[in-house]
């Protein structure tokens, strides 16, 4: 087993000739939970994306379990994603069943019929919404969506699980809800998952680690509560203290 699931060396990413992305060193260890802060326009999400390779660094590498991702083809790299999942704030839904949303990954992956049936309905129990399986997906409320999108990545079981601020605009019963699911899916299915959040409570309270970013740099990295009780840098305990208006 790799010592380190992620490893990132001298990275940058790029918009427009502008950096917007620039880590030297950064390491992950598996079977974590990760939360990712940081002011408005950090690059949290644009380091969740190239963490599940759907963004490639302009220079760089992004090591994932020991196998460099720039220095491979295509159809290595879809193998490597294919051990990720990612849920977005907004997660889209198709115009047909919530069973028929679970399933869509695992019959992309052409698996047998009976194994893309029992992988669904264990994932819909496992979110808690095996009873709402034939209901049209669009018609759910911002809390069911998360959960149908939890489910449809889990049902692939993924090795991480990333997750872009998928809390936000929620009521308070349906956060609490997604973080009781987020910290099961880390227990039960030893999941590593690596989450964007503005929430330093949510963080506090979900978390293992915190990586903290500022203008695109990785400014800490340390254990959830080393990072409220103790942070090492002045912008990090600007940030946990709420003197850095984001």
């Amino acid at each position: 087993m790799p010592e380190f699931l992620y490893e990132i060396e001298d990275l940058v990413k790029k918009y427009d000739g502008r950096t917007v992305l620039e880590i030297d060193d950064l390491k992950l260890e598996g079977n974590k939970i990760y939360a990712i802060l940081g002011p408005n326009g950090s690059g949290k999400s644009t380091l969740l994306r190239i963490l599940n390779l759907l963004e490639e660094p302009a220079s760089g590498r992004v090591i994932f379990r020991n196998i460099d991702t720039g220095r491979v083809g295509e159809g290595v790299r879809l193998k490597l994603r294919r051990q990720m999942c990612m849920v977005f704030q907004h997660p889209y839904m198709f115009n047909t069943s919530v069973y028929n949303n679970v399933v869509y990954g695992l019959k992309l992956r052409g698996l047998p019929a009976a194994e893309i049936r029992e992988r669904a309905e264990e994932a819909l129990s496992f979110v808690g919404l095996k009873e709402l399986s034939r209901r049209s997906a669009v018609r759910l409320s911002g809390g069911e969506t998360q959960r149908v999108a939890l489910a449809r990545a889990i049902a692939i079981r993924p090795r991480v699980l990333l997750l872009d601020e998928p809390t936000a605009n929620l009521d308070p019963d349906s956060v609490a809800l997604i973080e009781e699911l987020i910290r099961k899916v880390h227990d039960e299915l030893q999941t590593t998952v690596l989450l964007v959040t503005h929430n330093l409570f949510q963080a506090r309270r979900v978390a293992e680690e915190v990586l903290l970013l500022y203008q695109g740099r990785l400014v800490e990295k340390a254990p959830v509560e080393e990072i409220f009780n103790c942070p090492r840098s002045e912008l990090t305990k600007q940030f946990v203290t709420g003197k850095m208006i984001y």
